[in-house]
């Protein structure tokens, strides 16, 4: 069905830029329902997926609980004048993580690792980075499918990647594939931070980056993306220190948050995820990573865990080496006693309406940085908060 895009704008400028839109949970476009233990969109003509009553959309679970693995791995920057030989080390060397995990132990469900496994981080440019980014699908997520299919698991994993509807956009994109090999989420990254670097910027595209434009694509639901499995709600995050964010995924009735980080992340930030919002979260940070070009091999490493609802830790990494974590999530008793988190939103809603970012979104919509130094330059005016 053809969406009313002018509608959408009106929505957007009454909500979405009005920052209580955001908090209150703008997600998909679609809920899911299950056929054969698969994910199936059904098209909700722009409507969000969310309930007034404390419940929250789902779909059937094939089993009572189920076995999170967070991979905690290396990352390693690609050589950017000749990136095949460096994407084919780093893919080889997921596929053995992958295989390693069903070698020995309890069999994941859910296989999760960080944000960079097959690209590595470096401050590359556009131009460079545009050469290496993946497709979604394409040859690597081809490679990854098999496996899924093959241990009858999901896989989720995050990459740099490219899109034909996109041109000259680098997208930060998280993958979550089934055990049938199907992919069945592409999760943006909701924002980057702006402001807090002394020489550069960020200049993935996000979501909050081209915001309008992404919901008229995608509709108004995948804003904030919930994408409800027969291994319960899932949903994938690589933002830190935006508790708002986390809330607003829980509104949309996450059940199990999958949040990664590259280079460190602060230990509070993920556990008030899981306390607050009661959410099962996990958080996937690389492992010390020998010969990446430019960091010491322990750069930001370790620290890998998953909390249960409430914030104890189910299972933590004790090594900054390579490992997994591992913890089982008894997702059919969570569901029966689970609500969305309790907020008095009718004493603070008109705050977060008048409420306004430091940076207005849509501001990569006609213009893409050419590398960090470019986009410090061209956002070093464009904040709306006074500076003192």
């Amino acid at each position: 069905m053809k969406k009313d895009k002018s509608s959408r704008r009106d929505f957007l400028s009454k909500t979405a830029l009005g920052t209580s839109g955001l908090v209150l949970g703008l997600s998909a476009n679609s809920a899911a329902r299950v056929s054969d233990n698969s994910v199936e969109e059904i098209e909700k003509d722009g409507e969000l997926s969310m309930r007034s009553d404390g419940t929250y959309e789902t779909v059937p679970l094939a089993k009572n609980s189920v076995n999170l693995s967070v991979i905690q791995s290396r990352v390693r920057a690609v050589d950017a004048k000749n990136p095949k030989p460096g994407i084919k080390a780093n893919l080889s060397h997921m596929i053995k993580l992958i295989d390693k995990a069903f070698f020995y132990g309890s069999r994941p469900d859910i296989l999760f690792f960080h944000e960079f496994p097959i690209t590595g981080w470096s401050p590359w440019n556009r131009k460079e980075i545009l050469n290496f980014a993946i497709e979604i699908p394409g040859e690597e997520t081809e490679l990854i499918a098999k496996k899924a299919k093959e241990y009858g698991c999901y896989i989720v994993f995050g990459s740099y990647a490219r899109d034909k509807n996109w041109k000259n956009h680098i997208l930060s994109i998280t993958t979550i594939i089934d055990n049938t090999g199907k992919i069945i989420a592409k999760h943006w990254k909701a924002r980057n931070i702006k402001g807090v670097f002394p020489n550069f910027e960020l200049f993935t595209t996000t979501i909050y980056d081209v915001l309008d434009r992404y919901v008229e694509m995608y509709g108004i639901d995948e804003v904030i993306p919930v994408t409800r499995t027969p291994y319960g709600n899932i949903a994938t995050s690589s933002v830190q220190r935006e508790p708002e964010l986390f809330r607003a995924f829980a509104m949309k009735g996450t059940e199990i948050m999958l949040r990664t980080a590259s280079g460190g992340f602060t230990p509070l930030d993920v556990w008030s995820t899981a306390f607050y919002d009661g959410m099962y979260t996990a958080l996937c940070n690389n492992a010390y990573s020998p010969e990446n070009p430019g960091f010491f091999d322990d750069a930001g490493s370790g620290g890998s865990v998953i909390y249960e609802p409430g914030g104890r830790a189910l299972a933590e990494a004790n090594t900054k080496f390579e490992t997994k974590v591992s913890a089982r999530i008894p997702i059919a008793n969570y569901r029966n006693r689970n609500r969305q988190p309790t907020v008095h939103m009718e004493l603070y809603q008109q705050i977060f309406e008048k409420y306004k970012s430091p940076y207005a979104p849509n501001l990569f919509t006609n213009y893409q940085p050419k590398d960090l130094q470019d986009s410090k330059r061209y956002l070093n005016d464009k904040t709306r908060w006074k500076r003192k």
